[in-house]
């Protein structure tokens, strides 16, 4: 039965550089999948219904995602999974976590833009994971590159052969669909009314495919160079990570969706075994274990909840079992289990390989704490990034300070941001260390709008971390411009103005412990 039910998971995650339609195409996905019946909009207009996957008052405020999201819905017969991840370079670890729980991608691509550098960067994450990748062509009913020209540029920046699955009948103010290269079918869409339902669709014979005008020419001619050349999907080089199904289409527009999510079910691979902390791979039917991948707190304000997203690797996972926790030797009780759909959860009962659970008020978990039942297994930690930003961070008001100090702890414990401190006074002097800026942007919100703690920032003059031992710790006092602070978990951190100090300090001290921070 466990192996049966995971056959049926699809977990996957959907990556993009910011604007290129990542957060519309999940709303989109939902609607074809029959989880909502309305789709919303990244930035939803007076009256209208904001994206699902958007659903804190930032993200909404702003348009983008500035955290992971779960929803898991059905399709022919199939569990899926959609994790969809914030496209922003500042909060590459959050995508950088949800990268470990999933068992494919869907990478969106600007069909004007092409590939960019997040995009690229996010390829390399998923390429050094394993993860196979389909393509996503976003946009295609605006002005955009030669779809032909697209292709060459996936293969040459990311160095991965594109396999088109479909095929556009023209671009910009001429796009008129999308052909599917498998069957030959042309499928023609015509708009609904802000894209809010599914698009009406025309499918039409492939000998009609000349009658659409200098288009419709065009992609054929276009058909015949890719099938001289052999440009199909080969399954067992997607799955090894070697090509990548394309597809083309407008989110916006629900043109093309359909496709994209039958993909998901046809091609992309259900769960399989994941390498313990020793190498070896656990068995799919062996008993339940999980990993903790994400923490997420005051999902439910009203109830100010911790909720804890396990991604169940092996076994059948049933509400109220009592699981050991490695880390603190304990076990914990999993009497509140839900099922994730945004915001929304509710109770589950069980779970497969390839589900996410989330465990509610689970406030002994950390990120990357495994869970298992009978059977001890321990997985890989989830590495953090190098920070790039440090800033001390006072409460604005005194007699707020437990409330200040519980926002700071929560804020660390879910990976919105780094807390370091210094060696000599403690945590008195809480410093704030991000990838990126824009954390601290987030950081601030939640502190004065779940906490009721306003805070204030003082930048400090470092742009770069390097791990280091006390002895380094030591040894380093004597030199101007540099610091070292403890993170929570003891880890000490060299703090540099630029790389040319960290350069000289090495120069002159080669004796001193200066390890790079985990970093893609």
């Amino acid at each position: 039965m466990i192996l049966a039910e995971a056959g049926r998971r699809r977990t996957f995650a959907i990556v993009s550089h910011p604007d290129a339609g990542k957060t519309t195409l999940t709303e989109k996905l939902l609607l074809y999948g029959g989880a909502i019946d309305v789709a919303g909009s990244v930035k939803a207009r007076n009256g209208g219904r904001s994206a699902v996957s958007d659903w804190a008052e930032i993200e909404q405020q702003r348009g983008i995602s500035v955290s992971s999201t779960v929803l898991r819905f059905e399709h022919r017969g199939h569990v899926l999974n959609l994790l969809d991840t914030p496209g922003h370079r500042d909060f590459s670890e959050d995508t950088y976590r949800v990268l470990t729980a999933v068992d494919a991608v869907v990478m969106v691509l600007d069909a004007a833009k092409g590939v960019e550098e997040r995009t690229l960067r996010l390829f390399e994450v998923c390429r050094s994971r394993g993860t196979p990748l389909l393509t996503f062509v976003n946009k295609c009913d605006r002005p955009a590159a030669s779809s032909l020209g697209i292709l060459d540029e996936i293969e040459k920046k990311l160095a991965i052969r594109p396999t088109p699955v479909t095929w556009p009948v023209g671009l910009g103010n001429t796009f008129h669909g999308v052909i599917d290269r498998r069957d030959g079918v042309f499928r023609r869409f015509r708009r609904t009314s802000r894209g809010a339902t599914e698009a009406l669709e025309e499918r039409l014979d492939p000998s009609r495919l000349r009658e659409e005008g200098p288009e419709g020419a065009a992609a054929a001619d276009e058909l015949d160079l890719l099938d001289a050349i052999g440009a199909d999907h080969d399954q067992d080089a997607f799955l090894a990570g070697e090509t990548a199904p394309v597809f083309f289409g407008s989110a916006l527009w629900n043109f093309g969706i359909r496709l994209v999510l039958d993909a998901l079910v046809d091609l992309a691979p259900s769960p399989r075994p994941s390498p313990d902390i020793a190498g070896r791979l656990r068995p799919l039917d062996a008993p339940f274990a999980g990993q903790v991948f994400k923490i997420q707190a005051n999902l439910d304000p009203r109830h100010r909840d911790r909720l804890a997203f396990v991604r169940v690797n092996s076994g059948r996972f049933e509400r109220g079992m009592q699981v050991s926790v490695p880390r603190t030797g304990r076990l914990f009780s999993t009497n509140y289990a839900h099922g994730l759909f945004g915001r929304d959860r509710e109770t589950i009962e069980e779970a497969f390989p390839g589900d996410v659970v989330g465990l509610v008020n689970a406030r002994d978990l950390r990120l990357g704490d495994t869970l298992y039942d009978t059977e001890s297994v321990e997985f890989p930690p989830i590495p953090s990034f190098a920070p790039e930003h440090f800033a001390g961070v006072r409460a604005v008001d005194p007699s707020r300070y437990k409330q200040f100090r519980q926002g700071i702890a929560t804020l660390e414990e879910e990976g919105v941001v780094q807390i370091l401190s210094h060696r000599d006074n403690g945590a008195h002097v809480p410093v704030l260390a991000a990838v990126g800026p824009m954390q601290y942007d987030v950081a601030l919100h939640r502190m004065a709008q779940e906490f009721g703690a306003p805070v204030e920032l003082t930048p400090l003059p470092y742009s770069l971390a390097r791990q280091t031992d006390p002895e380094g710790a030591t040894a380093l006092r004597g030199f101007r411009r540099v610091e070292v602070l403890a993170r929570s978990d003891g880890m000490l951190l060299a703090l540099f103005p630029d790389v040319y100090c960290m350069k000289q300090v090495k120069k002159d001290r080669p004796d001193v412990t200066l390890e790079p921070v985990f970093s893609v």
